[in-house]
C-alpha cells in the first residue's frame, strides 16, 4: 500500500474504512458469521481482497474542462486554425456556445466516468456554456456526485460574450459558492486576462475575497495573453493579476507558459499554485512552461481526458527533452501537489494520503510487477510501469465507485447510449455556429 506520495511510503497492511474516513492501517479482524462468498454483498463488499495489488491515494486532475468530453471525433468543416486564438474562435468558443443543460450534463458524466475509471477521484473543473449559465455548476456537481467523483467547480467568467454573460457567470459562481454539496466545492473562475475587462476582473476578485474562495484562471497560455496585457494595461499578465489582488494561496493558475522571471517571482511569493497541462500545450503548440521555476506546481489535463497516469508520463518525457536532470520523482511530486491543493480547498489536509482520519479516497491497482517495488523506486514504476489499465477498484469518500473495472453507481451501457445521443445533438447545433468574433487588443 502506498500511504503517502510525498515522500513515497509503501507498507504491507490492511486499510480499515469507517464511513467516509480511513480508520487506520493494520490487520483487519476475521469476518464473523457465515463464511464464503454468501457473506459478501455482490456489488458493495464489506471486505475486499486486494492481495497482490497496490493500494494508493486517489489522483487529482487540477485543471479540467469537462465540457470538452463530447468533442471526441467531433466534425470540423471550417478553415484550419493557424494559431491559438483561431483554435479558440473556431473550436472551443463555438463548442461552449452550443452547450445546453442536457449536453453539459452528458459531458460531465462522460468526463467524470473516464476520470474515475482511470483512478482520478477529484476533478477541478473550469466550466463555460455562455447560452446556459444559471444552474450549470449544480448540473455538473450532480452528475459527478452520481458517479462518486469529488469535484471543485467554477464558471469561467469572460467578457467575450458581452456584459450580460459576464454578469451571469459571476452570479453562477456566487450562487454555487453558497450551495451545500458534500462532495463538491466552489471557486471563482475567470477565463484569461485577455478576455476580462478591468470591471469584470475586479468583480471576480471582490467575489473571491467576500467568500474566502480561490480564483481559477488561465495565465499566459499563449503569447497573445501577454501582448494584450501590454497593449491595454502596460504590464504583464501576472503583473495585472497581482495589481488586481488575485494571487494568494488559493489561486489556481493554469498553464503559465509565457511567464517571465518577475512574474515567476510574484507567483512564488504569493503562494499560488500553477497547473501544468503538458498534452494540451503540445496539442495547441503554445510552447513550454518553465516547470522547474514554480514553488507549487500541480498537474491537469485542460480537457484532454482525466487519466493522470497518462498526463504524468507525457509531462515527464516532455520535460526530459529540456532537462535530463528531471527524475521520475518529479511526476509523483506533481501528483502530491495536486492532492495538496484539493485538500486545501476541501479543508482536508489528509487528502492524498492513506492514514487514520484521511478521506477514504483510494485506488486499487492490479499491478503484479515482475521487478521489486519499494519506496526507493516507486517513481520509476510510476513512469515506466503503472498506468490506468491497472486500475481495478476506486473508492471515493468511503464508497466504491469502481469495482472490477466497472462503474458501480450507474448503468454504463445506458449512460453510453444517452451520451451518444447528446453528442449528436451537440454536433448538430455546433454546425450552425460560426467562428467567435472576439479578438483581443493583443492581435496585431
Amino acid at each position: 500500500m502506498l500511504t503517502s506520495l510525498r515522500p513515497p511510503r509503501l507498507v504491507r497492511a490492511d486499510v480499515l474504512i469507517e464511513g467516509d474516513r480511513v480508520a487506520g492501517l493494520g490487520t483487519a479482524p476475521a469476518p464473523t458469521g457465515a463464511a464464503g462468498p454468501a457473506a459478501i454483498p455482490d456489488r458493495v463488499p464489506d471486505r475486499r481482497d486486494c492481495s497482490g495489488c497496490l493500494i494508493m491515494p486517489g489522483l487529482v486532475c487540477a485543471h479540467h474542462h469537462l465540457y470538452s468530453s463530447l468533442a471526441r471525433g467531433m466534425p470540423y468543416t471550417l478553415d484550419r486554425p493557424e494559431d491559438f486564438l483561431q483554435i479558440l474562435q473556431r473550436v472551443w468558443w463555438r463548442l461552449d456556445r452550443a452547450l445546453d443543460e442536457g449536453t453539459a450534463w452528458a459531458s460531465a458524466v462522460v468526463g467524470g466516468a473516464t476520470a474515475l475509471l482511470s483512478g482520478t477521484t477529484t476533478v477541478v473543473d473550469h466550466h463555460a456554456s455562455p447560452n446556459w449559465i444559471d444552474g450549470s455548476l449544480d448540473t455538473i456537481a450532480s452528475a459527478l456526485a452520481d458517479l462518486g467523483v469529488r469535484s471543485i467547480l467554477c464558471y469561467e467568467v469572460s467578457d467575450r460574450d458581452g456584459p450580460s454573460s459576464a454578469e451571469a457567470g459571476l452570479e453562477e459562481n456566487r450562487r454555487f459558492l453558497k450551495s451545500d454539496w458534500p462532495m463538491a466545492r466552489g471557486m471563482v473562475g475567470g477565463h484569461a486576462s485577455f478576455t476580462l475587462s478591468e470591471e469584470t476582473l475586479a468583480a471576480c476578485v471582490d467575489l473571491a475575497r467576500s467568500e474566502g474562495a480561490g480564483f481559477h484562471i488561465h495565465v499566459a497560455e499563449d503569447a497573445i495573453d501577454q501582448r494584450d496585457a501590454a497593449a491595454r494595461f502596460g504590464t504583464s499578465v501576472v503583473g495585472r493579476l497581482t495589481q488586481a489582488g488575485t494571487l494568494d494561496q488559493k489561486a489556481l493558475l493554469a498553464h503559465c507558459v509565457h511567464v517571465e522571471d518577475a512574474e515567476l517571482e510574484a507567483i512564488r511569493g504569493s503562494g499560488a499554485t500553477a497547473v501544468h497541462n503538458a498534452r494540451s500545450n503540445m496539442n495547441n503548440a503554445v510552447g513550454r512552461a518553465p516547470i522547474s521555476q514554480f514553488q507549487r506546481l500541480a498537474l491537469g489535463t485542460d480537457g484532454i481526458g482525466g487519466d493522470m497516469f497518462a498526463e504524468g508520463r507525457a509531462a515527464y518525457w516532455r520535460a526530459r527533452e529540456d532537462d535530463s536532470s528531471i527524475s521520475p520523482g518529479w511526476v509523483v511530486d506533481r501528483a502530491a501537489e495536486s492532492a495538496r491543493y484539493a485538500g486545501l480547498i476541501f479543508g482536508e489536509p489528509g487528502l492524498g494520503r492513506i492514514e487514520a482520519g484521511a478521506p477514504a479516497d483510494l485506488v486499487v491497482l492490479a499491478y503484479d510487477s515482475p521487478t521489486p517495488l519499494g519506496d526507493d523506486n516507486l517513481a520509476q514504476h510510476w513512469v515506466f510501469g503503472l498506468s490506468s489499465r491497472h486500475v481495478r477498484d476506486v473508492m471515493v469518500g468511503g464508497e466504491w465507485g469502481v469495482l472490477d473495472r466497472r462503474l458501480t453507481r450507474v448503468d454504463a451501457a445506458e449512460l453510453t447510449v444517452r451520451c451518444r445521443t447528446a453528442a449528436g445533438r451537440l454536433w448538430e447545433r455546433l454546425a450552425e455556429i460560426g467562428p467567435h468574433p472576439f479578438t483581443p487588443r493583443g492581435v496585431a
